[in-house]
């Protein structure tokens, strides 16, 4: 460990909390990317009150077939829908209706760069999360360390097996890590080793016998992100 490093750890067995209907606004439109417009959607509880926090989660790899609409990346907007965040989902340049081309995670980190901005003037003052899953996770968190509105992270799937997450080391924000325990693209001795390593309040969920896409296991995957951000924010609270 290094540092005044934090790591919590779960091998986390669980059931879905997601049960009912989520009560939002949902608005379908077009960001400013500096590659041009960027597919979004974002969704706004109508529960009464500022929210604690906003938002975003970035998709998977879209040469492979990774989108905004990806399971993983719909379940995380899900279950913080839920919880009364506001969540802002994006497709990166040359994805969907994006304009541009993939430019492997570099010109993407200026997609974030845009989602964070349109979501620090929709919500002043509130502070921000930023979530990805897989390639998501590599392109939204390094973005995220570096924008102080990005108060906490989320990575979901880090494939660790093949990228370089070494930046995390200079990223103090407190993070959660959510893994598939049979993850192809991220092994768990691998994350385990990388995330021990990070400094700051951290936590890894290790789902047992979940793949990279958490087929089947899709309810621990959201109960692991809700457990992290209620035990974080109390005043947060499913919505019935």
């Amino acid at each position: 460990m290094r540092g005044s490093a934090s790591l919590s750890f779960r091998v986390h067995f669980s059931f879905s909390f997601l049960s009912m209907r989520i009560a939002h606004d949902s608005q379908n439109f077009f960001l400013g990317g500096p590659a041009g417009r960027l597919e979004s959607i974002l969704w706004t509880p109508t529960r009464a009150g500022a929210p604690p926090l906003a938002a975003m989660v970035c998709h998977p790899h879209p040469l492979f077939g990774g989108t905004m609409h990806n399971k993983v990346v719909y379940n995380a907007a899900k279950t913080m829908d839920a919880l009364g965040i506001p969540v802002l989902r994006f497709n990166f340049r040359g994805t969907g209706l994006s304009a541009g081309a993939h430019d492997k995670g570099v010109g993407e980190q200026g997609d974030v760069q845009t989602a964070l901005d349109f979501l620090a003037s929709q919500f002043p003052s509130t502070p921000l999360l930023v979530a990805g899953f897989s390639f998501g996770s590599y392109v939204g968190l390094r973005a995220g360390c570096r924008d102080a509105r990005a108060v906490e992270l989320i990575g979901m799937g880090i494939p660790v097996n093949a990228t370089d997450f070494s930046f995390l080391q200079d990223c103090p924000k407190p993070k959660l890590f959510v893994q598939g325990g049979e993850d192809q693209f991220g092994a768990r001795a691998k994350v385990e080793q990388v995330v021990g390593a990070l400094n700051g309040e951290t936590e890894l969920v290790i789902v047992p016998n979940a793949d990279h896409f958490f087929a089947g296991h899709l309810d621990e995957f959201n109960d692991a992100i809700n457990s992290w951000l209620t035990r974080r924010h109390p005043e947060l609270h499913v919505l019935s």
